[in-house]
């Protein structure tokens, strides 16, 4: 319950916040409190992967994807994810998390999610998803046409996932 109210927050800060372009990265600060962390004293693995997730709704209400595709009802969904931890985040310690997109395919859009404590990269995870309503997976394309998006894919890694 307690990262449901995590996510209305970001969702009701992000309308306060200026609109960034769908290719931008944006950054929440964020830190690790004690429902966040195992019994070693830092950042559960699990909770990466749930802060991704707040970091993909913070990006995509600052796009102004969301507010076009809830009246659609539109809905996010993730396809598969990986994460590659390279330091522990402590226990109560501050750090940002930079999420960007490295591009998309037909089905597919791939998100980059970065864990940083000061210079230090503490964790990079890469996220597949897509919109989808009852009836199935929105194509990429018609979320970049409600954006008025029109350019091409940035080059996706060999194996973005």
């Amino acid at each position: 319950m307690l990262l449901f109210f995590r996510v209305l927050r970001v969702l009701v800060a992000s309308l306060f916040l200026p609109r960034t372009g769908l290719l931008d990265e944006t950054a929440l600060h964020l830190r690790v409190w004690p429902t966040d962390m195992d019994l070693n004293f830092h950042l559960n693995d699990g909770r990466y992967v749930s802060l991704a997730g707040r970091g993909r709704i913070h990006h995509m209400a600052r796009t102004g994807l969301f507010r076009k595709a809830i009246p659609r009802r539109w809905y996010p969904v993730i396809g598969g994810a990986t994460i590659r931890y390279r330091r522990e985040i402590p226990a109560l310690a501050k750090f940002d998390l930079h999420t960007r997109i490295l591009g998309w395919d037909e089905k597919w859009v791939y998100f980059e999610h970065r864990f940083v404590r000061g210079e230090n990269l503490m964790a990079i995870a890469t996220v597949r998803g897509l919109l989808r309503t009852r009836q199935g997976p929105v194509p990429t394309a018609d979320v970049l046409a409600l954006l008025g998006f029109d350019g091409p894919s940035p080059p996706l890694p060999e194996k973005p996932l």
